[in-house]
Formats: C-alpha cells, structure tokens, sequence
C-alpha cells in the first residue's frame, strides 16, 4: 500500500500561511497524516490562532522547535536560548501566550519515529548534539555532513526544518529532508512537501507552494508593535509589508 504524507515545519505565528497550506492538503485529501517538524511560534504574532488550529486537528503530530522550547523556558522561569532583542520578542510572545495551550506546548517531544512500508522515518526540528539539544545552523550542508553527522542513526528519512530553505539530499545512507519554513517567506507563499512511499519503498518527494494574502498579517507586526518587529520584517519577510504602506 503506497502511504502519502505531509511535511510541515517553521509555522512561527503564522495562521494566515497555516491555514493556506491546511486548507490545501485537505482539498486534495492525499495526506493520511501532517508531521510538523516544530517552531510553531515565535516571529509571527498569531500565537493563539495557530495554536488553536493545530491542536485541534487529530491528525498532526509535532516535534519540539528551538521558539517553542524558550517560550516553555520562560513560561516555567528558566533562562531560554535567547538573548537581548530576541529574548525580549520572546517575553513578548509568551505574555500574549493564551495559558490554555500551555499543556499542549509543553507535551510536545523533541523527535519522533514513524515506520512506512519498512522506510524508518525520524522528524526532529534540527540536528541534536549528543546532549540532545539542537546544534548551530550549518548554512552550507552536505551529503557528507549530514551522513557523518546521523551515522549511528537506523533512520532511512531524515525530516527536519530550522534552517528556512528546502534540503533535499540523497546520499548512499539515507535521504535527508526539510520543505522550508510554512510561515517566513519573501513572497506571499507557503511551503510545505508530500512525500509518497510506495509498497516496494519507493520515495518521490514533492515541494509545494500555496499562495495566500499576507497583508493583514504584515501590517499586524506595527498596528501591535511587536518587538523587534522592523528586523523581523525584513530579515524574514523581505520587507513585503512596504508595499501596502
């Protein structure tokens, strides 16, 4: 039996985008199961909305983001990753944080296994160190790399996002995937992959980009003074929101 399923990760507060990319895979009904690869908030502002829509689908499962675990740190006291403006942009979030999903953040693990047609898939929002926390970004990735850096790993997939552009490697040991950030884009688009695995383990891989209206979304970072905000918009969205000024 083929088995498709769907690749998000990097939402940060982004329901607009979200909603876009749901609305999508649920038009075409292909996916039997959405793994989110985490950082579902932080950047974006839309905390609560996305934190609604996501816990309340079924058929989502989530790993842990490096956004997520400092809003939790904060949340509990302890001294999250952050630091100065990105540290007060995370106060920022948490403060406007509806405490109901609190549980729902809190419960969410740092990997996941799955297992299709005997393809051994492991979903992590980044590569951990033998601590098991997340590594430094590596900007220029390499088969070579990512094999040396997973070589104790049974796993034959490697889903995993952080880093906002598409990976897609294919070494001798295993195939190394991230479909880019959902959220934080420099046009009005969200991303997201499908990946099909066939009854004989077959792979095929599809990108996908759904286009959606950011405007209200944009305008939002100065009508609430998010923190940070200026940085934001251009480091993340390209500066998009200038032209609707």
């Amino acid at each position: 039996m083929e088995h498709k399923i769907a690749i998000i990760t990097d939402i940060h507060g982004n329901y607009s985008a979200l909603k876009a990319v749901l609305d999508d895979i649920d038009k075409d009904t292909f996916a039997e199961h959405i793994y989110c690869l985490g950082d579902l908030v932080g950047i974006g502002y839309q905390t609560n909305e996305v934190l609604q829509l996501l816990s309340s689908r079924p058929d989502i499962s989530f790993v842990m983001g490096n956004h997520d675990e400092a809003i939790l740190d904060i949340i509990a006291g302890r001294e999250p990753y952050s630091r100065g403006k990105e540290k007060v942009h995370h106060q920022w979030i948490t403060g406007h944080l509806d405490r109901e999903y609190i549980p729902f953040l809190a419960e969410i693990p740092v990997t996941l296994e799955a297992v299709y047609n005997d393809k051994h898939l492991l979903f992590v929002h980044y590569h951990l160190s033998d601590q098991h926390v997340f590594i430094p970004l590596d900007k220029e990735p390499t088969e070579a790399k990512l094999d040396e850096h997973y070589r104790t790993s049974t796993a034959d997939i490697v889903c995993f996002g952080h880093h906002h552009v598409i990976h897609h490697f294919k070494s001798k040991e295993r195939l190394y995937l991230n479909p880019s950030s959902l959220g934080c884009n420099y046009h009005p688009l969200a991303s997201y992959a499908v990946l099909t695995i066939g009854d004989k383990g077959e792979v095929s891989v599809a990108f996908r980009e759904v286009p959606y209206d950011n405007k209200e979304f944009l305008l939002g970072f100065k009508k609430l003074n998010v923190p940070d905000g200026d940085y934001i918009l251009k480091g993340f969205f390209g500066d998009q929101h200038l032209r609707y000024m």
